[in-house]
């Protein structure tokens, strides 16, 4: 059954992808982009389908608006995905706090600004499905990355939320965790930040130039993403969470391991700041 999708971020990389994949499939898909010339590229995609759309999400007093209108000229939006967002590269102590700032209006707070304004139709339908694009970076962590991990973990959290909050209300959500794809995530969409502390440069140096060299080489095929969008939104019971990428699914599972390892070797300590009676407090 043909949907309308909203799709956040659709200029390029998986946000085009998924984007490319939903009006193959029949779909009509309403399109977020950023600057004037990318309109009629996207439309071009689908002229009777494609709708593109100018919207900043970190503006949030024109994501309300901008959602109402796209509901009233498009039709009610049944399938959210919240793709828009790009990543920090520097180590903590270097990124300056108003990068952080930025990295968390866009990847955060410009997400929540979305959802909120189209939830209330979805609940009033008990119909519908949200997905936020977080990465596997919002399950694990690498070094120089901590602006973008933090706004990913944090988008993670809202996510698993949100599903236990809106599942009575027949609205499905799902956390879709991409590995590396070759898009330009790690290119020209990276803002990176400038090495100035030599301590970290062993740690750090090689890592920057290794994701520098891999950019546009990565295992991941974003056509591929795409259609696996689509088997989530056309599953009866969606998961809450999907990883993609042979990549991901090994270095999650990595780090889940080290983390119930550690977890297990220090769990006497954990169960040591109980009440000794095993009181429950409500």
């Amino acid at each position: 059954m043909p949907r309308t999708f909203l799709i956040t971020g659709v200029s390029s990389g998986l946000g085009r992808a998924f984007a490319t994949a939903a009006l193959e499939a029949g779909h009509a898909v309403v399109g977020t982009v950023r600057k004037p010339d990318q309109i009629a590229a996207f439309e071009q995609l689908a002229p009777d389908r494609a709708h593109a759309r100018m919207l900043d999400v970190t503006d949030t007093d024109a994501v309300a608006p901008t959602i109402a209108a796209i509901e009233s000229e498009v039709g009610p939006v049944d399938v959210l995905v919240n793709n828009a967002g790009y990543g920090v590269e520097g180590t903590f102590e270097e990124t300056p706090l108003d990068t952080f700032r930025r990295q968390f209006d866009v990847n955060v707070f410009g997400v929540i600004a979305v959802t909120q304004a189209v939830l209330p139709r979805m609940r009033e339908r008990r119909a519908g499905h949200i997905l936020f694009v977080t990465s596997m970076g919002g399950l694990r962590a690498f070094p120089g990355l901590a602006a973008y991990h933090g706004s990913k973990f944090a988008v993670e959290g809202i996510a698993a939320t949100l599903a236990q909050e809106v599942a009575p209300l027949g609205i499905h959500v799902t956390a879709i965790e991409p590995g590396s794809f070759r898009t330009d995530w790690a290119g020209r969409s990276m803002d990176r930040v400038e090495s100035t502390i030599a301590d970290y440069e062993p740690i750090f140096a090689p890592i920057r130039e290794r994701r520098m060299d891999m950019s546009g080489q990565q295992l991941g095929d974003p056509a591929m993403a795409g259609r696996a969008l689509l088997t989530v939104v056309d599953a009866e019971n969606p998961p809450t969470h999907l990883i993609l990428g042979s990549d991901a699914l090994r270095l999650v599972a990595d780090a889940r391991a080290a983390f119930d390892a550690e977890t297990a070797a220090w769990s006497e300590l954990s169960k040591s700041t109980d009440y000794p009676d095993g009181e429950q407090i409500a």
